[in-house]
């Protein structure tokens, strides 16, 4: 396996995904650090998710999204990350044709299915503050499933589409994906022929789902932000805010994050390949890590429901002593 000259008859079917390419001698090293990353993302969004679901305080709409946010976390990292660390550590580099496209729907079917996450956070607020006397008629447990769904839906007929048009391919020029996850630019990069229409896909996909959410949540954060100056309402308004602008951080991060390795990978003459690949990570794990973060250090409720779980640990740890 390796380079061989393009040749439309025939196609590879097995892969080895070799991120960081450009120091593969010294790959062993980043083990430690990226897996020490993973298991604080991982320890930061349970722990964050299980004090919402035990608190029977923080059932109301806008924290079942948070821990819901905190649990695509998890799912998002988890598409990439166990087979990357397996690959530097241990050199399992290997992947099939059908394990490839598998990882490269998660990756883009969980990726849009947090988009819809955080639009559904951005109008559940905006109904709160812009409309708070209609907010438990309109925002239902019932509506909010089935905007969820809704949501399923799109981000799994994204990613489908993502991967039948990546199938149609013929991997002839190489089979070796100088990244370290079937990333839609990186596995087309492959293919012979005229791949250029088929290249626009991700491209597309990331405008239909950047711009119509991003500019949804625009409006809905700057009209609550209207309301609050409006209405200006002392201590009220303060709470509302750090709560609509946690809110925003997370999304700022989430999308700029996104678009950032989306571009990147399309202006890659300018950037390493050890750069590109950095950036790549950057996306699956910054928005992951700082999330628990973010909503831990902000939300009060969260705060204060983290700190009791800490202290029934401690007490229990003590009377057992």
């Amino acid at each position: 396996m390796g380079n061989m000259s393009p040749n439309m008859s025939f196609s590879y079917t097995e892969f080895l995904l070799l991120g960081f390419p450009e120091i593969y001698e010294f790959r062993h090293l980043l083990v430690i650090p990226f897996l020490l990353i993973y298991i604080v993302t991982l320890l930061g969004n349970s722990l964050v998710s299980y004090a919402i679901w035990v608190d029977k305080t923080l059932h109301s709409p806008m924290y079942v999204l948070i821990s819901t946010l905190l649990v695509g976390n998890i799912s998002y990292t988890t598409t990439v990350m166990p087979k990357f660390l397996l690959s530097i550590a241990f050199q399992l580099n290997q992947i099939t044709l059908s394990g490839c496209l598998n990882q490269m729907f998660f990756i883009y079917a969980v990726g849009i299915c947090e988009s819809n996450i955080l639009l559904l956070m951005a109008l559940d607020r905006y109904v709160a503050i812009c409309k708070p006397l209609r907010y438990h008629n309109i925002v239902t447990n019932r509506l909010l499933v089935q905007l969820f769904i809704i949501g399923l839906f799109r981000s799994t007929f994204l990613g489908l589409l993502i991967v039948f048009f990546a199938s149609t391919i013929e991997f002839c020029r190489s089979n070796i994906i100088l990244n370290f996850s079937c990333e839609n630019m990186s596995v087309l990069s492959l293919g012979c022929g005229d791949i250029s229409k088929i290249q626009l896909v991700g491209l597309v996909v990331r405008i239909i789902i950047v711009f119509p959410d991003g500019s949804l949540v625009l409006v809905s954060y700057l009209s609550i932000l209207y309301t609050l100056m409006k209405s200006n309402v002392g201590q009220s308004w303060g709470k509302a805010w750090k709560t609509c602008s946690t809110h925003l951080i997370v999304t700022m991060l989430t999308h700029s994050c996104g678009l950032v390795s989306s571009i990147i990978y399309r202006v890659n003459n300018s950037l390493s390949l050890n750069g590109q690949n950095l950036v790549s990570l950057v996306n699956f794990l910054i928005p992951a890590t700082m999330d628990p973060v973010i909503y831990g250090f902000r939300m009060t409720e969260i705060k204060r429901s983290l700190t009791e779980r800490v202290q029934k640990m401690h007490l229990c740890r003590t009377e057992r002593q």
